[in-house]
């Protein structure tokens, strides 16, 4: 049990440069508090006591700010940075060296059924930033990260990183790249920036417009025009008639 506490404390402090010593983790991370009460919590869902459970679980979400279900499935090294405003709903499933950042939600699309699943499965090693909403049943893969804000709705594949709403795939895996830990699910150096892909798409919208023009233009000036004088004598039938 010691080893197993001490192993928590460790993979935290490699996550997060601003932890000074296991003791500061130990005593003032809320999201070490939570874990303790949910693992007690847990216990007590599984073992029918489901109101003394839901009681002992609320205790946790006042001393953390972070409210995890009793039913809920959580793993091994478990890090939750900052903590505030986290849900994890009842049936969902958290694997081993998963990182949840701030206001991350992990919830259920209601059903007719409760005792289905409702609630996402994240995968070990998987890293969500700040404020990112996983939804529904579905499963973020291997080591993926869900960038901060991003809502996902479908299916995150294993090692890509996903932004945006709905999220969307701005880095995919390579068979090259081994796991990287990127903070807040968001990986601000290689990311490539959505407005200058709007601009550069803008760009080429407007060069192939200009090269149309050019192309009527030159249509233009190599077909024959007519000339002044037989204009100007299809006016005069033109009004002699109607005259």
């Amino acid at each position: 049990m010691y080893q197993r506490v001490m192993d928590i404390l460790a993979s935290i402090k490699q996550r997060d440069p601003a932890a000074r010593s296991l003791w500061e983790i130990a005593f003032l991370y809320p999201g070490i508090r939570v874990l303790v009460f949910h693992r007690l919590a847990h216990a007590l869902w599984r073992g029918g006591f489901s109101f003394l459970a839901r009681w002992v679980s609320e205790v946790g979400r006042w001393l953390s700010g972070i409210e995890i279900h009793p039913g809920a499935t959580i793993g091994h090294r478990l890090f939750i940075d900052h903590g505030l405003g986290v849900v994890i709903g009842e049936t969902a499933i958290v694997g081993n060296d998963v990182t949840l950042y701030h206001g991350v939600t992990l919830g259920g699309i209601a059903d007719a059924h409760h005792t289905a699943r409702r609630h996402p499965i994240v995968e070990d090693g998987v890293v969500i930033g700040a404020g990112a909403k996983v939804l529904g049943a579905i499963t973020v893969g291997r080591n993926a990260r869900v960038g901060a804000n991003a809502v996902a709705v479908k299916d995150v594949p294993a090692g890509v990183t996903v932004v945006g709403i709905p999220a969307q795939v701005a880095l995919p895996r390579t068979a090259t790249t081994r796991p990287v830990f990127a903070p807040y699910g968001t990986p601000c150096d290689d990311l490539p920036d959505p407005n200058a892909k709007a601009i550069c798409a803008l760009m080429g919208e407007v060069h192939a417009l200009s090269q149309r023009v050019a192309e009527l233009e030159a249509e233009r000036e190599a077909s024959p025009q007519p000339s002044a004088a037989v204009h100007a004598g299809s006016l005069r039938t033109v009004g002699g008639r109607e005259g």
